[in-house]
């Protein structure tokens, strides 16, 4: 009975996580209060996972992620890379994806891909590149060398804790890495080769911030019915009849089209993104072949020619997650006025804006005026796509706190101290030091995130008691019936491996442990390299958006399809399970 009620719970669990129809961390304390209320745990055992020290370690890392992109750390060293490309653009992106790849392996890569994503876009900016070929790249980069060293993910520290606690030891700082790096550098290679030509060539709205002098406008442009454009060719035809001007996004109802990319015709009630100085806008208007929709009557380039459109990006820490639009400090801002808002390749009128809960990874798109541009800088809220950091950072506590991590990193590495005891005593100096104020610490915590690993260590602590674990285990053995263990152990690799597209890497890895190691008690074999394999398998989250929150950050901004996703994602997926099932065994004998 208890194998059935744990299971239910399990699936339950699994279709609001992949729906979201609810918010995770309220899904994780409906799952300790189902636990307790069905006595499958007791209230002491249900709320366990907040003193686990893979929950304490997490947070911990999320405070020294913070400090070192406050500090300066990672910028630095980015720009002062980036310099050595001397202005050609494909070795500077090349150097940005090293870069980036590298400081995965030691700060947790959710901080990197916020720090380098406003650099590649206004890199592609400056050196009229597509950020759209470097965005997914990047991000799968910094998940590749995630996977090489125990804080490079917090995966890792998630599954090296509970090994410890199931009585097979934990992780060492860079044991991971013995398969983690040949993968990593497959992996990247691939990337190189392949992947950047896989990727769509979409031009970026944020360009218009450049600073040149004759600076380019953009603005959102309704078809009335009867307008002279209605059939025409947004890509070909509209540039012909008004020459000047490039359509860059066509939105038709709830979709957004790419002209040069997409087959489509303009029709009537079309919205038309487009690009032009204010002459060009201003012809176009008085042509009354386009109308400015209602909210940018009197606002736009021929209402002030000192109005510029910007974007900002929803970083993990904002406190505008889950906030709906009207509520929020954005809406009552006198100095702007939101045009758009962008999601997974939707797009919503103003109606829908004003009651839309915003996610991570949301861009909106802006009005502002160009004077008051200073004042959306250096907020923690949201990321100015224009802005590379370089202005919001205190670079005189960069020394210290990047000492201190180095502190951090050797301690843990030459086994001094338990990597949870160097992380709270990194964070503790480094609040105390002023790398860290406290301010800053309490929004990195990510609580969403902590509540959901205290909830799915509940869950697995349940399918262990109730015998669940070893239920699966056996079924799943089954199937692999006489199979020998390196063919299991790659089994192991490849669900845990679907498991985590379909919801956070730190949830399919609590769950898949239980199983992966009754599986290799099943089969009489050493659990290390299963243990192992779970940690590998859930870094691997690469063909899908939602597998993991640096893939939806990128996914707007860059404009992307669920499609560019797999064509990558799919390739790296295996690269990873073949490279994993191979090596795993050479490192630890099974």
């Amino acid at each position: 009975m208890e194998i059935l009620l744990v299971t239910i719970l399990l699936v339950v669990t699994l279709v609001l996580l992949i729906g979201e129809w609810i918010a995770i961390d309220l899904v994780a304390i409906g799952l300790m209060v189902a636990l307790m209320l069905t006595r499958i745990l007791t209230p002491a055992e249900a709320v366990a996972g907040f003193a686990n020290p893979a929950v304490i370690t997490v947070g911990a890392m999320f405070l020294i992620s913070q400090a070192m992109i406050r500090t300066g750390v990672v910028s630095l060293i980015g720009r002062s890379v980036v310099a050595l490309a001397g202005g050609r653009a494909k070795t500077a992106l090349m150097i940005v994806l090293v870069t980036a790849g590298v400081a995965s392996a030691f700060i947790n890569n959710t901080p990197v891909v916020v720090l380098f994503m406003p650099m590649i876009l206004s890199m592609g900016c400056a050196f009229g590149v597509s950020p759209s070929k470097y965005l997914i790249p990047m991000c799968f980069t910094a998940s590749l060398t995630g996977m090489c060293t125990l804080i490079g993910t917090s995966t890792n520290i998630i599954v090296g804790n509970l090994a410890s606690h199931y009585g097979y030891g934990g992780l060492t700082m860079f044991e991971l890495g013995q398969a983690g790096v040949p993968i990593a550098i497959a992996g990247f290679l691939l990337i190189v080769g392949v992947g950047i030509r896989m990727m769509p060539n979409i031009h970026s709205p944020s360009c218009e911030l450049d600073g040149k002098r004759n600076r380019r406008y953009l603005s959102e442009l309704s078809v009335p019915q009867g307008s002279r454009l209605v059939g025409l060719n947004p890509c070909s035809d509209l540039s012909t009849k008004h020459p000047g001007l490039e359509v860059l996004k066509l939105i038709r109802a709830s979709h957004i089209f790419h002209p040069c990319r997409d087959s489509v015709s303009i029709a009537a009630d079309d919205l038309l993104l487009v690009k032009g100085s204010p002459n060009d806008l201003t012809h176009i208007l008085q042509s009354k072949d386009v109308e400015l929709p209602a909210w940018g009557k009197g606002l736009g380039p021929t209402g002030a020619s000192q109005i510029m459109v910007v974007e900002l990006i929803v970083p993990p820490q904002s406190d505008l997650i889950g906030q709906r639009l009207q509520e929020s400090h954005l809406a009552r801002d006198e100095d702007l006025h939101i045009v758009a808002i962008e999601r997974s390749g939707l797009h919503y009128s103003e109606k829908q804006i004003k009651d839309i809960p915003l996610r991570l990874g949301d861009t909106l798109l802006v009005w502002c005026r160009v004077d008051r541009v200073d004042r959306f800088r250096g907020r923690s809220d949201w990321i100015l796509v224009e802005d590379v950091h370089h202005e919001i950072v205190h670079k005189s506590k960069a020394p210290l706190a990047a000492s201190l991590f180095g502190l951090m990193v050797a301690a843990a590495s030459f086994g001094l101290a338990d990597i949870m005891v160097c992380a709270l005593a990194t964070v503790f100096l480094m609040v105390v030091t002023g790398c860290l104020p406290l301010r800053d610490a309490y929004r990195a915590l990510q609580g969403e995130l902590l509540l959901l690993i205290a909830g799915t260590i509940a869950l697995s602590q349940a399918m262990d008691k109730s015998g669940a674990s070893s239920y699966f285990a056996g079924h799943f053995l089954s199937l692999f019936d006489g199979a020998s263990p390196v063919v299991v152990l790659g089994a192991i690799l490849l669900v845990t491996c679907i498991v985590t597209e379909l919801m956070s890497n730190n949830t399919a890895a609590v769950l898949m442990l239980p199983i992966a190691i009754s599986t290799a008690l099943s089969l009489g074999v050493n659990p290390k390299p299963f243990i192992v394999a779970v940690c590998l398998g859930a870094s691997a989250s690469f063909a899908t958006p939602i597998g993991y929150q640096t893939n939806l950050m990128v996914y707007g901004p860059g404009g992307y399809r669920f499609s560019d996703y797999l064509k990558l994602g799919i390739p790296l997926d295996l690269l990873v399970i073949v490279g994993a099932t191979l090596l795993i065994p050479i490192f630890w004998p099974l």
